[in-house]
């Protein structure tokens, strides 16, 4: 056998099959994709354009460009967050691989409430670690009997994602403080992935892990709130021990983050997202109010994403009545060991929500 041991427990991702299907398929009613749909800004874009012209086109320091790397800086302590260091990454997913390398030994345990975004799982997989899963239905809020009969001696470190993909749910502050209190008594890590903390719509920001607790990473970037996708651009900011280790793997595998991207994010952290924002949470409203009298669903406060449960309680059946009828969602048990519900993205025009709601109450 010419595969590695460390792929045994590795499958393709269920959100990606249905990315693939809804490729193959005439005119699709797409609500699977977990991307903006609106596009870089203009501005932003522009900018890019410009420094690809002037011949910022080059690899760049490893950590990041210094100036985007303070910008960063500035950004994170107008927000409160506490760190000592920041670096640039390939998303915010390469910025988790390269905590996961850092600080997952085999036989490592690490906690993931569930429902949660499908990469935490396997990246844990991939280092020989163990994804221990505490519980958040039916409201998604985090329990402390439920984390703490978790923990073993065995734990590495508790992830948090808020708001959260796949449910939209925003972790109140009490329940972070706890989580927080937890990891202190325990002197455990918290990584928290805060890529959708744009996209607020009943608040005017919401709170997060970095601001209570010194022993966080904090994982950010430029895909969601600006639409920069495919320029693969995120951070981490942390302690400085674990971000310098982080730094000298990222020599040996990205080696450097895209040239031009960084110098259009300098710009889009100065740049005003509120009106995309707005758009959204007229979106949310409109596919939670379509759906809310057949679906048992929780109003998403934050991402772009409806985790509602489905009528007979099995969710990948429902997803295949559901692609019969050329409409695409994720079934629940993508992001989570229960497959009683259905991940819908709202990240699309008005137009599409419309007949997938149709769609949806149609064949609930």
């Amino acid at each position: 056998m010419l595969i590695s041991e460390r792929l045994k427990n590795i499958k393709p991702s269920g959100v990606r099959r249905i990315f693939d299907l809804a490729r193959q398929m005439k005119d699709p009613i797409n609500l699977s994709i977990g991307e903006p749909d609106f596009d870089i800004p203009v501005p932003l874009k522009e900018e890019g354009i410009e420094w690809i012209r002037k011949g910022f086109n080059k690899y760049t320091p490893t950590q990041g460009i210094p100036e985007l790397r303070e910008k960063i800086t500035l950004h994170l302590k107008k927000k409160g967050i506490q760190f000592e260091e920041v670096m640039v990454t390939a998303g915010v997913t390469g910025g988790l691989l390269l905590a996961s390398l850092a600080l997952i030994n085999p036989g490592d345990e690490v906690i993931i409430p569930d429902p949660f975004f499908v990469m935490y799982e396997y990246q844990v997989l991939l280092m020989g670690g163990i994804p221990v899963f505490a519980d958040t239905y039916p409201d998604f809020r985090l329990r402390e009997e439920e984390i703490v009969k978790k923990i073993s001696k065995k734990t590495k470190f508790i992830i948090i994602n808020s708001p959260n993909n796949p449910t939209g749910a925003i972790y109140p502050e009490e329940d972070l403080r706890m989580v927080v209190r937890v990891a202190r008594e325990r002197d455990l890590l918290i990584l928290s992935d805060d890529i959708y903390d744009n996209f607020v719509f009943d608040a005017p920001s919401c709170s997060c892990i970095g601001q209570f607790y010194e022993k966080t990473l904090t994982f950010g970037g430029f895909s969601k709130g600006w639409a920069m996708t495919g320029w693969r651009l995120g951070y981490v900011a942390g302690p400085k021990e674990i971000l310098r280790q982080m730094i000298t793997l990222q020599q040996y595998t990205f080696s450097s983050m895209n040239s031009f991207a960084q110098k259009a994010a300098i710009k889009a952290l100065d740049f005003n997202v509120e009106h995309y924002i707005a758009g959204y949470k007229k979106k949310r409203d409109l596919i939670y109010n379509g759906l809310k009298e057949k679906f048992i669903v929780q109003k998403p406060q934050g991402a772009f994403y409806l985790f509602p449960e489905v009528p007979g309680g099995n969710g990948e059946a429902f997803v295949e009545k559901a692609i019969q009828q050329n409409l695409f969602i994720v079934p629940g048990s993508v992001f989570s060991k229960r497959n009683t519900h259905v991940r819908i993205s709202f990240a699309a025009s008005e137009e599409t929500l419309l007949k997938g709601i149709e769609v949806l109450n149609r064949i609930s």
